[in-house]
């Protein structure tokens, strides 16, 4: 009950928090989850933390989480982590000695939709801001029928999941989260054999992710359609839209992209929050992969503008009155919030 209540919680917490991060957030296809029933989302990966963020705070299922086994070398950090339902999986870069390991953790994954509940995995094998569908791991497929095959009588539901950036790293970012259609994994593992089986379910996968985000084929005009959607500053969270535009070869002319004129009120939030900022500028010195850049932003700046905002506010309470140091900490809450809302976003370069 302690652990629902405090799973509950942070959700709560991040979703209201995204919505400083992000302009606009869309969700479609959420009807297709069903409500009860083992459930596995299978998700594209473009920008680390923040995809399984998104994902499941907007999703009605309690879900526990398969991560990338490096994220979880910190005792404390492993504790927090473990605490909201998330796993470590092992990949070949952690060392070959550490694979043994997903067998252990394979299991979990077999109790966890044994009970009826949900699993959030990455089915490419790691993250890419690669606007493409990277062929898929069979990781996923080991563990839908290595529970159905444990438990015959089980029901699972894969849901490929997309998920889509405006612009990953640019603040603010626009996104689309898309859940498919439900695929059903026993009617597949009882029609042929288990070989047959894995690769038929990895295509309907596939398939599905390849229309519910943007995908542009990984060959040699890929860096041409990127560049000429970038210049033609798309709006790439109309995932249907810009795929005709790749399918049809229809992609609009390059345009000048939009002027932002609320760049006063960005640098005034930026020198109200001057300590956030120089927390921020000392961690991207430690940031190896530009996929953690948006995910390592996004926790830093929440927390230490709360505590900073709360700190400024309480000096300003002491020094004038209870009031005025209130006004202060929702101004600086709301100053975000609407740039945040109304400033144009970009195309990635």
């Amino acid at each position: 009950m302690i652990q629902k209540i405090w799973y509950q919680s942070v959700k709560l917490f991040l979703k209201i928090s995204l919505h400083f991060y992000a302009q606009k957030i869309i969700i479609k296809g959420s009807k297709n989850i069903p409500k009860k029933g083992a459930v596995l989302f299978a998700v594209n990966h473009p920008n680390a933390l923040m995809d399984p963020l998104f994902v499941t705070t907007f999703n009605p299922r309690e879900n526990h989480f398969l991560v990338r086994a490096d994220v979880f070398k910190k005792p404390l950090i492993r504790k927090f982590l473990s605490s909201l339902n998330l796993m470590p999986i092992f990949r070949i870069r952690d060392g070959i000695k550490q694979l043994s390991n997903n067998d252990e953790v394979f299991e979990k994954c077999f109790e966890i939709l044994k009970k009826q509940q949900t699993l959030i995995i990455f089915p490419q094998g790691g993250h890419s801001r690669m606007r493409t569908i990277q062929p898929l791991s069979k990781g996923f497929t080991r563990i839908v029928f290595g529970a159905l095959e444990r438990f015959p009588e089980l029901e699972i539901s894969v849901i490929p999941v997309g998920i889509t950036y405006q612009n990953s790293s640019v603040y603010p970012s626009k996104v689309c989260v898309q859940f498919g259609e439900v695929i059903d994994a026993k009617a597949i593992y009882e029609s042929t054999i288990p070989a047959k089986a894995i690769v038929l379910l990895k295509e309907k996968v596939s398939t599905q992710l390849q229309k519910l985000t943007v995908h542009i084929p990984n060959d040699e005009h890929y860096t041409t359609i990127l560049t000429k959607l970038n210049n033609a500053n798309v709006d790439f969270t109309n995932v249907d839209l810009v795929n005709n535009m790749i399918a049809e070869n229809t992609i609009p002319e390059a345009k000048r992209k939009p002027f932002d004129y609320l760049k006063p009120l960005y640098y005034l939030i930026l020198l109200n929050s001057i300590f956030p900022y120089l927390i921020w500028k000392r961690t991207t010195k430690i940031i190896k992969e530009i996929e953690f850049v948006d995910t390592l932003k996004f926790s830093i700046n929440v927390l230490s503008c709360l505590f900073f905002y709360s700190f400024q506010a309480l000096i300003i309470g002491i020094l004038l009155n209870f009031k005025t140091g209130l006004f202060y900490f929702l101004m600086s809450i709301f100053m975000i919030f609407f740039y945040t809302k109304t400033a144009p976003t970009n195309t990635e370069n």
